[in-house]
Order: C-alpha cells, then sequence, then structure tokens
C-alpha cells in the first residue's frame, strides 16, 4: 500500500505525518484510524499492521522528536503530543477517529482522548496507556534503564555503517530468535548522520527524558485515566522489551490495577514480545484484527 508524507505545522516546526489509503478527508472519519507508536520508534513501526488494512486509511505521524519529525524543537511530554495528534487531524481534515497507540502511543493516545475528547471515538492501547509497574522513588534516568535497557544505551551510541546497526538488532533478545528481513528497512530508516562521520539513531536521549518523565511522574496521565470516557480496549502481551516473562505488565499488576479503570476492557496475548506485537506477522494479525472490531464498533 502506497504512502504519501503529509506535513503538519505544529508548535516548534513541522510534524511529519505518513497517510496510507484514501484521502481521509473524503473516505468520512469511520474509515480511518489514527496510529501513534512508541517512545524511540517511528510511524514505521506501523507497516507490518497496516498491510493487512488496505481498506482503511491510516494516519501515522512521526512524534515530535522522533523519525522525520525529529527536529521539531520544544518540550515533548504527553500534552505536547497530543496537540500534534490534533494539529495533524485539522490539517487532513478529519473531526473524530479510533486511536491505536503502542507502548508510549498508548499513553499519548490516553491524554489526547482526555484533552480533545471530541476528536476520539474509541482507544485500542497496544501494551501502553496503564501506568507502569515501577518504583516511583527511582530517577527518570533509572527508570529508562530499567524499563527500556539496551533500547535507551544505543541513543548515546554512534555506528560506522548501517550493517554494524542492524547487527546490533539481530542480537537483540526481542528479535534473536524471530527476525524478519523486512525489519531492514524499518531500523536503517531510524538512522541519521551524526555531523562527525558516523550513524546514530534519529531519536535523541534527552527527547526520551522529558516522555518518560511525563508518563511515569507526571499528573497528566493520571488526570486522563481518572476521567476516561471514550470505549477503551487494552492488549497486553507476556514478553517484554527483552522477550522476558511477564512483559511490562506482569498478571499480578494488571489484577490490582485494571479494577480502577472499569472502562477498560484487557486481553493478554501470549508468545508475543513488547516489539513484535505490532513488528511481526502473528503479533500484527492480532492489532489489525482488533482495530477491525473497533471500527465496526462505531
Amino acid at each position: 500500500m502506497s504512502e504519501r508524507i503529509v506535513d503538519v505545522p505544529v508548535a516548534g516546526g513541522t510534524l511529519r505525518v505518513g497517510v496510507r489509503g484514501g484521502d481521509p478527508g473524503s473516505s468520512g472519519d469511520a474509515s480511518a484510524a489514527l496510529l501513534v507508536h512508541g517512545i524511540t520508534s517511528s510511524h514505521l513501526a506501523w507497516d507490518f499492521v497496516a498491510e493487512r488494512l488496505p481498506d482503511v486509511t491510516l494516519i501515522a505521524p512521526d512524534l515530535r522528536g522522533r523519525g522525520m519529525s525529529r527536529t521539531v524543537a520544544g518540550p515533548a511530554g504527553l500534552a505536547a503530543h497530543a496537540a500534534d495528534l490534533a494539529a495533524t487531524l485539522d490539517r487532513l481534515g478529519i473531526g473524530q477517529t479510533v486511536v491505536v497507540g503502542h507502548s508510549m502511543g498508548g499513553f499519548v493516545a490516553v491524554v489526547f482522548a482526555h484533552l480533545y475528547p471530541e476528536r476520539v471515538t474509541r482507544l485500542l492501547l497496544v501494551d501502553g496507556g496503564l501506568p507502569l509497574d515501577v518504583d516511583p522513588r527511582l530517577s527518570t534516568d533509572d527508570v529508562i534503564s530499567g524499563v527500556l535497557g539496551p533500547t535507551a544505551a544505543r541513543l548515546a551510541m554512534q555506528f560506522a555503517s548501517v550493517d554494524d546497526y542492524l547487527a546490533f538488532w539481530h542480537r537483540h533478545p526481542a528479535f534473536a530468535d524471530d527476525w524478519s528481513p523486512r525489519l531492514d528497512d524499518y531500523f536503517a530508516s531510524d538512522l541519521v548522520d551524526d555531523g562527525a562521520g558516523a550513524l546514530r539513531p534519529a531519536t535523541a536521549y534527552e527527547t526520551v527524558v522529558a516522555d518518560v518523565a511525563d508518563m511515569n511522574g507526571g499528573a497528566t496521565l493520571p488526570a486522563a485515566l481518572a476521567q476516561l470516557r471514550h470505549p477503551a480496549r487494552l492488549i497486553t502481551v507476556s514478553r517484554g522489551l527483552q522477550n522476558e516473562e511477564p512483559g511490562m505488565y506482569s498478571p499480578a499488576y494488571l489484577e490490582r490495577v485494571l479494577p480502577t479503570y472499569p472502562g477498560i476492557r484487557h486481553e493478554r496475548i501470549d508468545g508475543v514480545n513488547h516489539y513484535r506485537i505490532v513488528m511481526s506477522d502473528a503479533g500484527a494479525d492480532v492489532v489489525a484484527q482488533a482495530l477491525r472490531e473497533e471500527l465496526a464498533a462505531l
């Protein structure tokens, strides 16, 4: 499915947004979905899901500080991302839509629905959106190290070539036993020139710090969850970013926290990790089917 890139003016610069399918302004809101990627990712992480939905208009921005939107200046944080999503829908002439968020994108989706309730019909949260089970006394750097591990550590690394960077990901526990050649293009697209003859990931560590601090210590997310008014469906998986069990959300933690949010419908998918729930054929089948069901419920 072909993709076109739309430039969206936002505070601090221009957000780059991938659009697949028909013209969202003419196809109608009911056949469109807004896809929000994770914390060090880009809109291309949705490729596996998108190919299963050729009849749906999919709007997928590179969030500020990531991918083609890496030069957008100014603060990050959940409210800033939510404002960018509102600007995206304005630019494309969409009144309201289903919002799908993976990982940090789930947090952004929840806050977007809270701050711009008229723009959202339903939420599909994919292994993200609920508070993480982390010690509130930890520093932001410790949370990043403990939760993201090598995924965040690579942001400070330099790579001599695209092949070197791909080798890093080939060894990553999340992909070591389940690599698809299609991932080569996705990870290669993440690299930018560091200005000193080497390559580095597009996402800046400082941007991640700002977002993680807001996700885990800010007041924006708790307020949004406490006043959740849209139908919301949460998919969690049994393995985390390092392919470890029990994943980002353990069953015991979910048993404690989900009763606090009775409006969230939850389902657990076993045998898939945090990355592969969107970046694998098996995971994308689950997410694409869930999105079809949410669109059908409109």
